[in-house]
Parts: structure tokens; C-alpha cells; sequence
């Protein structure tokens, strides 16, 4: 068992990051933009700007490198390869969509289809973004 390289995970992880931020934008500010509107509408929330946006990105990034340690704290047992990323997205996923948004959708009373939306997407932006970060990281 080799020792974590940190590197390799910041390097991956970024990558990881890029795409759950453009899987993000994709989903909030094109598939669902009008569904958004409407719910910040009905919660009575303004449109997000420039600071959320930046703290969003920022967090997603740094999603994408928790997302890529993952993978690396995992591979020992796993072994290393796609399967074991897919494996650290769906922990991932997990954590970040479901439990997320079953609490914030039931507390906001958000439509269940959209709800739905968001985590089918969600799981495939997690298992693009655990292949390609994985992908980079090496222990070597």
C-alpha cells in the first residue's frame, strides 16, 4: 500500500471540480433555469449573485479534490481503476445530493420532478467527475 499522493489529488481533484462546477451551471442555469426562477420566486430568494457564484465554484472545487482523496483512500482496498471511482461517486453522491437535497427539498417543499432531475444528474456528474480525477492520480 503506497502512500497518498496529494499532488496527484489536488491535480485530479481540480479536474474533478471543473466538472461538477460545468455539471452545476448545466443543470441550474440551462436545464432547470426556469424551474429555478420559480422556486426562488415562491421562497422569495433573489436571483444568486456574484458572491454566490463564487463561493459555489469554490466549494465544488474543492468537492472535486474530497472527491478524488476519496478515490485515493479507497483504492487500497479496491484496487485502483474505474470501478473504484464510481464507487467513491456514489459515496459522494450520497452525501452531497441525496442526503442534501431529500432534507432541503422536503424542508422547501420542492416539486418531487425536480428533486428527481437533480439527482439523476447529480450521479452522472459524481461518476464523470470521479472517472476523469481518477484517471490523473497516480500513487507513483
Amino acid at each position: 500500500m503506497g502512500k497518498i499522493n496529494f499532488g496527484r489529488v489536488l491535480l485530479g481533484g481540480l479536474v474533478a471540480g471543473v466538472i461538477l462546477s460545468i455539471g452545476e451551471y448545466l443543470l441550474n442555469d440551462v436545464v432547470l433555469a426556469k424551474q429555478m426562477a420559480a422556486v426562488l420566486r415562491k421562497l422569495g430568494v433573489p436571483e444568486p449573485g456574484t458572491n454566490f457564484v463564487i463561493v459555489a465554484v469554490a466549494m465544488t472545487l474543492v468537492l472535486g479534490i474530497v472527491l478524488v482523496w476519496l478515490y485515493a483512500l479507497i483504492r487500497s482496498r479496491l484496487g485502483p481503476g474505474p470501478k473504484t471511482a464510481v464507487v467513491a461517486a456514489f459515496i459522494m453522491w450520497f452525501g452531497v445530493y441525496l442526503y442534501t437535497g431529500a432534507i432541503n427539498g422536503t424542508l422547501l417543499q420542492i416539486p418531487m420532478n425536480f428533486i428527481l432531475i437533480g439527482f439523476v444528474w447529480g450521479l452522472v456528474e459524481y461518476v464523470l467527475a470521479a472517472l476523469a480525477g481518477a484517471a490523473l492520480y497516480s500513487e507513483g
